[in-house]
């Protein structure tokens, strides 16, 4: 086998040692599932965005809010984040404004906790799996890592069969090691990368659907005098 061989990639993945071809498959697992998550991620986010854009457009135009939570209960299922806060909200509201001799601030409470509640299970939802990628973009560099320095090893170790190191000899144990460390940094830059960019408009979707809690809660409130 001549160097420019075992300088190719694909040869030096495969005559690398066991442990290292180890490390390589699992980072390249992780690598196939992170990008996975991140197509899956980016859907979910922007579609998330769409549907409370147009729910705002919808709430904030003026309709009823009777005929809004009308429809937010019949697709319920299809409803995006902002509108299940709503109806969750309107419903609580329109319960306990239906009991009597219930205090007005009660009344109003009830439906912040309802949509508190909800709040939290679609924030949960969209954040789902988005910590997989903090994994993946703080860990694949050290599994890496690893993988190098138990190929150096391995490669210093046939050394001492070898009368005279030179550069031919040297160079494919050494090129293989380093391998491993770049597929752990091709394994966790782009996961590093999605999870900053999600984490941001998660965080924003955030606080619309907090501003709008509070924004929906003052119009109930004006609806108890």
């Amino acid at each position: 086998m001549n160097v420019t061989q075992d300088l190719s990639i694909l040869s030096l993945v495969l005559n690398a040692s066991a442990v290292v071809q180890v490390v390589m498959l699992l980072l390249g697992g992780v690598s196939f599932m992170s990008w996975y998550y991140i197509f899956r991620k980016w859907f979910a986010v922007k579609k998330a965005k769409q549907e409370t854009e147009a729910f705002e457009h919808q709430f904030w135009s003026g309709g009823e809010l009777n005929a809004l939570y009308e429809a937010a209960a019949h697709r319920r299922e299809q409803a995006g984040a902002m509108e299940r806060i709503f109806e969750a909200g309107f419903r609580e509201f329109a319960k306990l404004r239906s009991q009597k001799n219930l205090d007005p601030k009660d009344v109003i409470d009830g439906a912040r906790r309802a949509m508190r509640a909800t709040y939290q299970r679609e924030v949960d939802a969209i954040d789902a799996h988005l910590s997989f990628l903090a994994s993946v973009g703080s860990v694949s560099p050290y599994v890496g890592l690893f993988g190098t320095v138990w190929g150096i090893m391995h490669a210093f170790r046939g050394l001492s069969n070898v009368g005279q190191a030179t550069l031919a000899s040297v160079a494919p144990g050494i090129a293989e090691a380093l391998v491993a460390t770049a597929i752990g940094l091709f394994a966790a830059i782009p996961a590093v990368l999605a999870y900053n960019r999600f984490a941001h408009e998660i965080d924003r979707l955030s606080t619309r659907f907090e501003s709008f809690m509070e924004e929906f809660s003052n119009i109930l409130q004006r609806q108890m005098r």
